[in-house]
């Protein structure tokens, strides 16, 4: 593989031009492919399978106009201090607005008015009328949305209060400033890394390429794909990360090969076959990661994962090509490793040398400076079993909140207190209780039913009779007779331990419902849904852990020859995802430091978080396990004893992993700033996972374990070695392939490093 890529990099460096041309048609095609599609409709929200779906699916074919699965709108009314909504002017203005509401779009199926619905408080101080549309709250025209918002901007006058709750007002997320601060400091890192403006600015335009084209081509596609919004922000959030850190690596070998003294074409090439092989296999680690999704069957969790796998493909690529033909493209602006450019001092130094001589010695005598990577190496490989210890002993203190972990999808009452969706929540929590703000539609199947009526009597008695039921609606059956449709709302909120309690209850119930009267009984809507979704995240968290840890474990056995430096990359995942998950649930959940990150309602964790979590993590955390180690196995495959090569492996690659590490914390901390609370989790959460894994358990773990394993950390029993093909992922090929010259070969500089 490093010949081929070697090949590739120096044609991709001659034919610049060529390459340059290719991806600004590619950017470009999708731009317009971008502007000129439709409006996506909406990312239908499915859940094969689920009980919740089976009752949706049955309402569709036999209660159509009940539109299940439409947006909803709860306009909530609350009278001046004083007055009750009951009052004739009052009463009158909300009639008037129910009346708008019903009148205001084509796309509204029903809106009952609280007098007759009788959804008035016992106090008579707040009322709320229910909307239901004849579509999902993505395909809502803005006609719709415009006349619902000026509709209850109108009721404001009279001087009530009037708020707007559920789906019908749902928008896209809005991530702030904090995203472009995210990205301005990965340019500050770059640019000290580097010492280059130049070379700083390759990864970030390279990566903002990759991402243009990644995320136009999801806008392109996302009506004929059904594809949601939350797609998109997530194929950014990965796309504009792992683009960074991939071209990141690509300009640093090519830095230190111009520094061994290679032409530029050369350089180019030796990168790219080098440091691209390690991008080939840490992006198929994360492919891997993000496709093996699929097996949680939630199709809009499949679609997520496959566009942001098309995302990282996308980066690889242009980290193969595309960085190649920029540096052909900067020539002697992207200088050798430990050169800075003139605007960073590096004119100084060109100044104060007497001649070309004196400042080749000048650089050879900084190169042999042990910097900060050396340094830490030496000090680990000395201490491993107290850096091991200390390291295990810290991730397992950050991990010790996921044993308190709750899991549910977040509800209105999750929202910013600012946002109408979350103060319409307070006012119904306030006036009728927190079971209103979710009830639970029940769903009854009275084909096998010889008395219809009876039989929605009956199911509609038993469920009243159940805990933490606050009130039952008289069931509403169809024209044919054969389906009942029961309103249950619950005592407690629609995200609470106790609702779920009770969806489970009335599911149990079921049995003894149909072997009585025949008929069976399903539990639908959001809140029921919400409870499959989390149960169908839970049951699949397992098989999706085997499947993604079992297959990258099997690629990185043939990237390292090894069992065990493979079964220490999976082990040390397992620990920096837990650890992560526990800081998640220690801000989310229990709101230590949740003002700092914008946390106004803590609650239960997002039931897609952990698995989602360790998808992603996993994926980036073999990046740095690529990266790093493969450094240390070509030095030991060139001849390095153990130790010598951890050291060697971080002199050339812990600054580099630390500032990818970096780049990366900051682009998803970008994201905490989101309104919404599912894209500020999942920031927060992939950016504390990141530190933990680069910082704790690749810079400290990993030199460890390889410390105290030796020789035996490369152990391969030999029929596997003769069975496994040679990707060569060291390079070892050029060696004897591309030009070779005695003194410039990259084991000539190196010396014995004593440990």
């Amino acid at each position: 593989m490093a010949t081929f890529l070697y090949k590739l990099g120096r044609l991709a460096f001659r034919r610049r031009h060529f390459v340059a041309l290719i991806w600004v048609a590619l950017l470009t095609l999708a731009g317009v492919g971008a502007a000129s599609a439709p409006t996506a409709a909406s990312s239908s929200f499915s859940i094969p399978g689920t009980e919740a779906q089976k009752a949706f699916d049955l309402l569709e074919d036999r209660v159509p106009e009940a539109s299940a699965d439409g947006a909803s709108a709860k306009v909530v009314f609350k009278a001046p201090d004083g007055e009750k909504v009951t009052d004739p002017d009052n009463k009158a203005q909300i009639q008037k607005t129910v009346a708008a509401l019903k009148s205001g779009s084509d796309e509204v199926a029903r809106a009952d008015s609280p007098f007759q619905a009788k959804t008035v408080s016992k106090d008579g101080s707040t009322a709320y009328a229910s909307v239901s549309y004849k579509v999902t709250s993505m395909e809502l025209t803005e006609d719709s949305r415009d006349a619902l918002e000026k509709t209850t901007d109108q009721a404001r006058e009279s001087g009530l209060t009037v708020e707007v709750g559920g789906d019908a007002l749902q928008a896209m997320p809005e991530t702030g400033a904090t995203e472009v601060i995210g990205i301005a400091i990965a340019a500050v890192v770059l640019i000290i890394t580097f010492g280059s403006l130049i070379a700083a600015g390759l990864p970030l335009l390279t990566a903002l390429i990759g991402v243009g084209i990644g995320v136009s081509s999801i806008t392109a596609l996302a009506s004929a794909l059904d594809l949601g919004t939350t797609t998109s922000t997530l194929a950014m959030m990965i796309g504009l990360a792992v683009g960074i850190d991939y071209a990141l690596f690509i300009v640093s070998r090519y830095r230190g090969e111009l520094s061994d003294g290679r032409d530029r074409e050369d350089a180019a090439g030796r990168a790219v076959g080098t440091a691209g092989s390690a991008v080939v296999f840490a992006g198929l680690t994360v492919v891997i990661a993000l496709v093996g999704l699929a097996v949680v069957n939630i199709p809009m969790l499949t679609k997520m994962g496959f566009a942001a796998a098309g995302t990282v493909v996308i980066a690889v690529l242009i980290a193969l090509t595309l960085i190649p033909a920029l540096l052909g493209y900067a020539g002697k602006k992207v200088k050798p490793m430990g050169e800075k450019s003139k605007v960073l001092g590096g004119g100084k130094k060109k100044a104060a040398a007497a001649d070309g001589a004196a400042e080749g010695a000048a650089e050879k005598a900084g190169a042999k400076k042990d910097n900060l990577g050396t340094r830490w190496a030496r000090f680990v490989v000395r201490r491993p079993l107290t850096v091991l210890l200390v390291g295990v002993i810290g991730l397992g203190a950050a991990a010790l909140p996921v044993s308190s972990l709750e899991l549910g999808l977040p509800d209105d009452g999750a929202q910013p207190t600012s946002t109408t969706q979350r103060k319409a929540y307070d006012l119904v929590s306030d006036g009728f209780g927190p079971g209103f703000n979710g009830p639970l539609m029940t769903v009854a199947d009275l084909k096998g039913s010889a008395d219809p009526k009876a039989a929605a009597g009956e199911i509609t008695k038993t469920i009243s009779g159940l805990d933490d039921v606050l009130s039952v609606a008289p069931p509403m059956i169809n024209k044919a007779g054969d389906t009942a449709i029961i309103s249950v709302v619950p005592s407690s909120k629609p995200s609470g331990i106790e609702t779920e309690n009770l969806v489970h209850a009335i599911r149990g119930a079921g049995a003894d419902i149909k072997s009585d009267t025949g008929a069976s009984v399903m539990v639908t809507g959001s809140t029921a849904m919400n409870i499959d979704v989390s149960q169908k995240l839970n049951d699949a968290l397992l098989p999706y852990l085997a499947l993604v840890v079992g297959l990258a474990f099997l690629l990185l056995i043939v990237v390292f020859r090894s069992i065990l430096v493979p079964l220490k990359a999976a082990l040390g995942f397992l620990l920096s995802v837990l650890a992560a998950l526990g800081a998640v649930v220690a801000v989310f959940q229990w709101g230590w430091l949740g003002s700092l990150f914008g946390v106004e309602q803590t609650g239960p964790i997002m039931s897609m978080m952990p698995i989602f979590m360790v998808g992603v993590v996993f994926g980036l955390a073999m990046d740095y396990e690529v990266f790093l180690v493969t450094r240390m196995r070509e030095a030991y495959v060139h001849g390095e004893r153990p130790g010598q090569a951890i050291v060697t492996g971080f002199r050339h690659g812990a600054r580099v992993v630390s500032a990818a590490a970096v780049i990366m914390m900051a682009v998803f901390a970008g994201f905490i700033g989101s309104s919404e609370q599912m894209v500020k989790m999942i920031g927060f959460g992939l950016a504390i996972a990141v530190f933990f894994d680069a910082f704790i358990v690749r810079m400290a773990l990993v030199p460890a374990v390889l410390a105290l394993l030796g020789k035996k950390a490369w152990w391969l029993p030999k029929w596997l070695d003769r069975a496994l093909p040679n990707v060569d992922v060291e390079g070892d090929g050029l060696r004897t392939d591309a030009e070779k010259d005695a003194g410039r070969g990259s084991d000539a500089d190196r010396e014995p490093v004593g440990v």
